[in-house]
């Protein structure tokens, strides 16, 4: 009994060690397309963890994702938000197919990102919010003082999925902050 105690300690303990290591955390919280998101990151001055976190949260890292909303690629992007934000930094032609392209996908949903995060005064939680739940519905919301805007009052958002998608980007926004050190 007590080798089987004794083993069970040690194993516990290599589980513990592993799953506190900054390289076994980097399996689970990757950072592909480094250069174009730090390329995004420094030209729109969004925090490179920032647009991971969302990454993560809205597609997995999936460039190919598609929401039974349209949303489309690693960030998640709306056709018709797509087409908006392509008109404003320029693309002579723009289609919704190009979503499917990290460096289209990556520059238009940052760009859309930071837009959000000057609409709300730089307050980050809530551009987020925005980012999933609508402008317009964050905007009405902190007009008729449902919600401060604030990450301490996250549940006096009405949007159980915006509630829940800004829980998520923040925590994984935190956790590669600590493993990347909050550098690009």
């Amino acid at each position: 009994m007590f080798k089987i105690v004794v083993i069970f300690i040690i194993i516990l303990l290599a589980f513990v060690g592993l799953i506190n290591s900054t390289w076994f955390l980097k399996l689970f919280y990757p950072f592909p397309h480094k250069e174009i998101i730090e390329s995004a990151s420094l030209k729109y001055e969004v925090d490179a963890q920032l647009i991971l976190a969302v990454i993560k949260v809205e597609s997995k890292f999936n460039e190919k994702a598609l929401s039974a909303k349209d949303a489309r690629g690693l960030m998640q992007i709306l056709p018709e938000t797509a087409q908006w934000v392509a008109k404003e930094l320029g693309y002579k032609e723009f289609n919704a197919d190009l979503l499917y392209e990290p460096k289209h996908n990556i520059n238009i949903g940052t760009w859309y990102l930071k837009y959000l995060l000057r609409q709300f005064n730089g307050n980050m939680i809530a551009a987020l919010a925005a980012y999933n739940g609508g402008e317009t519905n964050v905007k009405k919301w902190l007009n008729q003082g449902t919600w401060s805007g604030n990450l301490d009052d996250l549940e006096n958002i009405p949007f159980k999925e915006t509630r829940n998608y800004v829980y998520k980007v923040i925590v994984d926004f935190k956790t590669y902050q600590g493993l990347y050190n909050g550098k690009n």
